[in-house]
């Protein structure tokens, strides 16, 4: 299989700045598509940052100019674009009015043979691909954060996703110098079914008092050797995510043990989304 010269990225969060650094430093150009100009410059300081920061940490190894890397990013509020991309990963909000939209638009303007791939937490590939008319090209692709320094991929096939789906979206994640875990769908997949509902009940422990927040991370930590403890995870994931994830796997199983806890819905309604908002379960000096 040749390599997959052009990528397409849709959302310029947290998932899709990762996706398309990673993307870019392994020598793919990439189209990096949100709505409006001023998150694509945000995007754009914090890929170079990002780059900056990898670079002081890899001091062994003979770094890429940040500018280079940049160079193969095109930063567009114009889905047209993406016309050219051979493979396109989309990273909206877990929001299926959202995403329905977006599928609509790229399965209007994308060539026949482009693979769409959903870096989504929660959301139905089988859903997904109901919403365009190439349900065979539809793969789930849910990356781990940050991207770049994390070499798994948990990868999801809907119902209708072709084995040469899965075959040109393993080239890929092989070429940014990752591997797969192919699952079957179902709502959170692996990873979210098990870890928002950690999440979740490590913040219930923190409304019911039984413990502070430091004290249930460090648990995790010690006692089970995690890198990072659920409250700890749950800021770097964002709130506003784990709240949209938990809501989509209550409402497809309809079981209470995944009812959000009102202290994560007070939370989000405060804006207190966690690193990106510069405060979470925890402080941060400014939004990261």
């Amino acid at each position: 299989m040749m390599k997959i010269q052009v990528v397409g990225v849709v959302g310029a969060g947290v998932m899709g700045i990762g996706v398309a650094q990673n993307l870019a430093q392994t020598g793919h150009q990439v189209i990096l598509v949100d709505i409006s100009e001023e998150i694509l410059d945000k995007a754009k300081k914090e890929i170079k940052n990002n780059i900056r920061f990898q670079g002081f940490f890899n001091k062994n190894e003979k770094a890429e100019n940040p500018d280079n890397i940049l160079h193969r990013i095109k930063f567009s509020t114009n889905y047209k674009f993406l016309e050219s991309a051979e493979f396109v990963i989309e990273n909206a909000t877990e929001k299926w009015d959202i995403k329905k939209e977006i599928y609509a638009q790229l399965d209007a303007i994308c060539p026949p043979e482009t693979v769409f791939a959903a870096n989504t937490s929660a959301i139905s590939i089988t859903r997904i691909g109901s919403a365009t008319k190439r349900a065979d090209k539809i793969i789930g692709m849910h990356f781990m954060n940050p991207v770049p320094m994390k070499p798994m991929v948990e990868m999801i096939r809907g119902y209708h996703t072709s084995d040469e789906t899965i075959s040109t979206a393993k080239e890929l994640l092989a070429q940014m110098g990752k591997e797969g875990i192919l699952v079957n769908d179902s709502p959170g997949f692996v990873s979210n079914r098990v870890l928002m509902l950690t999440i979740n009940e490590a913040i219930f422990l923190i409304q019911d008092q039984v413990a502070s927040v430091s004290e249930v991370d460090r648990i995790f930590k010690t006692c089970f050797g995690h890198k990072m403890g659920p409250l700890e995870t749950a800021d770097l994931i964002g709130l506003d995510t784990i709240l949209f994830s938990v809501e989509v796997l209550y409402e497809s199983f309809n079981d209470s043990k995944y009812r959000p806890c009102p202290l994560l819905k007070k939370m989000v309604d405060a804006g207190l989304y966690g690193r990106k908002s510069g405060q979470g379960f925890y402080s941060y000096n400014g939004a990261i």
